[in-house]
């Protein structure tokens, strides 16, 4: 009998004229398509270039994590008035400037308050009074070394006339009278003043210093920011990069190479191992977030660094946003555990479908080594791309605040008390870096996407020149001569559709943050569930969009030579036509494919854990903030990885089938180019189907 596909396929006949189902459907006289989107790609690619290099040329990523002094210098960085390499530690010398950013109605900035750059946060002597002064120039005969030496104390050295300014509060030198603790690279106060400290300050006829609960909180709201936090996750990656690269990459590749091997010598019983792994994995990573919210053990992630009253606890957004993880992660948890209750009934059709790729891995073996290739495309552009991000994230120039508020303040370097302004220093960033950084991210997505459909498209023809080809006729390397089809002819046609699923991809994003806007608005009445409702809608619309044109696309760019949307019309009706023949065949082998994707990045994710939560990453300056945006960025490598690794299988199936639907319905339901095991895969499936449905009656 004939099948569907002969009015779909019997448009587009072989370059000599006819059908005549053999090795001619690939190899037929093929022209260059979409010519205009490749333009556009490298295009996009120069822009990608001009903005990384603007990046490169004003941004800082210590500025994601380290503060200005008083001079507008930043901490930790050897390129200022000093060198201030060692010195990483924010410290605002006035106490009373601090209270002052903490009322109410005051329109003083903490960024405007005097700050300066330490190793160590001051703790106030037991028995006498500390100083912290500015740093030494002018008459000060010090060198930087020796004053850090000297505890940052020249007290004692002072004229009368700068004694007596340094008791106003002034400068150059003020008192430690507070405690303070390291919290993210920044010395913030506690509210509880030291006696004795408070004592000696007075009897040397000091100015009232005000003691409040405002200085700690002035401070701790600054560092708890949403800027700030975000900025410390940003910089939490740039630090965490040896993570990155053995857990986003090494690891990832390694997991993928060895599925594909047992795929290709232990069919039968990976779906089981793959399901398993898929719950032992899920349940792990979810543990490890219960651990570092602190919900189990004592290992939750601390906001201060180094060694610190035990009694004393900080709260920080940081730790919330792990517990919102936590409790993410115990959904999807369950969510997995359900559905590998379902799926584990049609494990049987899983096998007999992976079959069929293990036959054509095992018969074009450079398949299994043919995504090293793109892996190592994309590993260099990653880490061009994530220097590039950080770069451009911390761009901008360092100018003082017009605040319009008077203090004094005694200038070493000018030897004379300023009090026309006090105004602080802060990073300026200008409008264009926000359309710069989402620039950025989507030229990543689009590039991503972009040598992800070179692999599959490349895959694609290598198995469609193994199906049509007799044995006698299977070329000796079909995978680089399907490399020489992308690259001769389908390049366009690669960056266009890489184009459109990066556009529906972005447009899904802000559709999903509309609609959570919608709901906060749904208590209305009908007019916001309505809009709530339109809007996911329109997601799932888009999703299916994304859908067909990914793979199926691909698919028939590498057999037919087409264009992108001439491919993905074909595949449109070739899916359409047959959905009932093919349907089940392959759902439940991607369902596998998926978890099996899913095992690999979660496998990284808890490397990723186990890394980060070494004596490297939990004290010094290479302490991360938190391990949430580490381990999701590997999580997210590692799915890449092995979605380029996976997609063997996956494209060996899709296009085996596609072309055996075209071989059977040229040759009168016949197929004689198709492997027995695809024939008996097939039929077995038809089998299975029909007891289903006699049982279910």
């Amino acid at each position: 009998m004939r099948g569907p596909f002969g009015p779909v396929m019997s448009k587009y006949p072989s370059s000599d004229g006819g059908i005549n189902g053999n090795n001619d459907i690939i190899k037929h006289n093929r022209k260059c398509k979409d010519l205009v989107f490749l333009v556009m790609f490298i295009a996009f690619w120069v822009a990608m270039i001009v903005n990384s290099s603007i990046g490169f040329n004003q941004g800082n990523p210590l500025r994601l994590n380290y503060g200005l002094d008083y001079k507008g210098n930043l901490c930790g960085e050897k390129h200022g008035d000093f060198d201030l390499r060692e010195l990483e530690l924010r410290y605002w010398l006035n106490p009373n400037q601090v209270y002052q950013t903490g009322l109410k109605d005051s329109k003083f900035q903490l960024s405007n308050a005097r700050s300066i750059c330490l190793m160590d946060c001051p703790i106030p002597s037991e028995d006498s009074l500390d100083w912290v002064c500015d740093y030494p120039e002018g008459d000060i005969n010090l060198s930087l070394e020796h004053w850090k030496d000297r505890n940052y104390d020249y007290f004692a050295d002072l004229t009368p006339q700068l004694r007596n300014t340094s008791l106003k509060l002034q400068g150059p030198c003020y008192p430690v009278i507070f405690p303070s603790v390291n919290v993210y690279w920044t010395c913030q106060f506690i509210a509880r003043a030291s006696n004795v400290s408070l004592t000696h300050w007075e009897e040397m006829g000091g100015v009232k210093v005000i003691e409040d609960i405002r200085i700690d909180k002035s401070i701790h709201r600054s560092i708890n920011s949403r800027s700030s936090v975000l900025k410390r996750y940003v910089a939490d990656v740039g630090k965490a990069w040896p993570v990155l690269l053995v857990c986003g990459g090494f690891l990832p590749l390694f997991l993928s190479i060895i599925w594909l091997l047992m795929i290709r010598h232990f069919v039968a019983g990976m779906p089981w191992i793959t399901l398993i792994l898929f719950n032992i994995l899920v349940i792990s990573v979810t543990m490890f977030y219960y651990l570092k919210a602190g919900w189990i053990g004592n290992d939750a992630v601390s906001p201060i660094i180094g060694e610190h009253d035990p009694y004393y606890h900080v709260s920080a957004r940081e730790v919330n946003h792990l517990h919102a993880a936590a409790v993410l992660m115990t959904v999807l948890m369950i969510v997995a555990f359900l559905c590998s209750i379902a799926i584990a009934r049609r494990i049987l059709m899983a096998t007999s479908v992976l079959k069929v790729a293990a036959k054509v891995i095992g018969e074009v073996q450079a398949l299994i080594i043919f995504p090293v290739i793109p892996y190592t495309i994309l590993v260099i552009f990653f880490m061009f791309w994530l220097s590039a991000g950080l770069h451009i994230f911390s761009s901008g120039s360092v100018v003082q605040n017009d605040c319009g508020a008077n203090c004094c303040a005694f200038d070493l370097k000018s030897k004379k008390l300023s009090c026309n302004s006090c105004c602080g220093y802060n990073i300026h960033y200008s409008s264009h870096i926000a359309a710069s950084i989402f620039f950025h991210l989507f030229g990543g997505y689009w590039a991503t996407q972009f040598v992800i459909a070179c692999s599959s498209t490349v895959i694609a023809g290598s198995v469609a020149s193994y199906y049509w080809a007799r044995d006698a006729e299977i070329q000796i390397l079909p995978v680089f001569s399907s490399m020489k089809r992308l690259v001769q002819y389908s390049l366009g046609s690669i960056a266009l559709g890489s184009l459109i699923v990066s556009f529906f991809e972005s447009i899904r994003y802000i559709l999903e943050a509309i609609c959570r806007k919608t709901k906060q608005v749904t208590s209305y009445g009908h007019g916001g569930s309505w809009a709530g409702k339109t809007v996911m809608y329109c997601v799932r619309c888009i999703g299916w969009i994304i859908r067909c044109v990914n793979r199926n696309a691909y698919i028939m760019i590498a057999i037919t030579g087409k264009g992108f949307f001439k491919s993905s019309e074909i595949a449109t009706e070739l899916i359409m036509s047959n959905i009932v023949r093919i349907g089940k065949v392959n759902v439940i082998g991607d369902v596998i494919l998926f978890i099996g994707k899913l095992c690999v990045s979660l496998a990284s994710a808890l490397f990723a854990f186990l890394m980060l939560d070494t004596h490297k990453y939990k004290s010094a300056h290479n302490k991360i903030s938190s391990p949430l945006f580490p381990v999701l960025v590997c999580w997210g490598f590692g799915y890449i990885v092995a979605s380029l690794f996976f997609g063997v299988v996956e494209m060996s199936i899709d296009t085996i089938i596609l072309s055996f639907c075209k071989d059977s319905d040229e040759h009168q339901g016949n197929a004689q180019y198709a492997p027995p095991l695809l024939i008996q895969t097939l039929n077995d499936q038809n089998e299975m189907q029909t007891l289903t449905q006699h049982i279910e009656e």
